[in-house]
């Protein structure tokens, strides 16, 4: 007899939870196929990614590991500096090149960072996020084959800032600059195993974690952490909170 009211809490818990996760994001109307393409990826990550990213943790020392991600975000602070200046922000812009300036010729290229030490912290900027600043919407959510999360904006915005950030410029040697490519990549998968196995833990819906968490924090970047108060960017292409006003009827 008593155990029938614990039965209708735990249905109506599940059809609640069902119901949640069919309603669709106003960001993310192709969340079928986005869910598809996220599927490959998990499965990508588990079978090749993963276990070389934990291997490459478990066989390079620490110190080295640091220095090849201090070697890559050097390169990554330089498209920084550009735009910043692009979006006009003179004094980020002016920092960026001030730790590109130091930790290249202090650093050896990079491998330490100086810069930090010296109290000049990463001031992250991509292409996606100037387009962003000069108000053009995100667009839908996408998540890209082996490359994750995106958004239209970010995705046309996608081909500028690999150009600018590729480690081929560095050497003529095609062999060499795959190299530095794939090292990039273990290495960036390295730094996110601790989070992967929080997200495994914590997430009951793995997508819809990620893609809520990568639309806020891309959010945030594009507002330099002080976004305007409203509920959700118009998909459309347009920034809600940069649109103008209508105008006032007339009394």
């Amino acid at each position: 007899m008593h155990r029938r009211p614990y039965r209708l809490i735990l249905l109506a818990a599940t059809v609640g939870l069902a119901a949640g996760c069919a309603t669709t994001h106003p960001n993310d109307p192709l969340e079928p196929l986005n869910r598809k393409v996220f599927a490959f990826n998990e499965a990508v990550d588990r079978a090749v990614l993963e276990p070389t990213a934990r291997a490459y943790r478990d066989v390079v020392p620490g110190p080295v590991r640091k220095g090849v991600s201090n070697f890559f975000g050097n390169i990554g602070d330089l498209w920084s500096a550009v735009n910043s200046f692009l979006q006009l922000k003179i004094e980020n812009g002016l920092h960026s090149t001030l730790r590109v300036g130091l930790n290249t010729f202090f650093g050896f290229g990079g491998v330490l960072d100086i810069a930090s030490e010296a109290g000049l912290r990463a001031e992250p900027e991509d292409f996606g996020q100037t387009l962003g600043h000069w108000g053009l919407g995100p667009g839908p959510y996408l998540v890209l084959p082996f490359l994750g999360p995106s958004t239209l904006r970010d995705t046309a915005a996608l081909p500028l800032d690999m150009q600018a950030t590729t480690t081929g410029h560095l050497t003529r040697d095609a062999a060499t600059a795959y190299g530095l490519t794939g090292l990039r990549v273990v290495d960036t998968r390295s730094r996110l195993l601790s989070a992967t196995r929080m997200l495994d833990d914590v997430a009951l819906d793995k997508y819809l974690f990620t893609r809520d968490a990568w639309l806020q924090r891309r959010r945030n970047l594009v507002y330099d952490g002080n976004p305007p108060p409203q509920d959700e960017e118009d998909w459309d292409g347009e920034d809600d909170a940069a649109a103008p006003a209508p105008p006032a009827s007339a009394p």
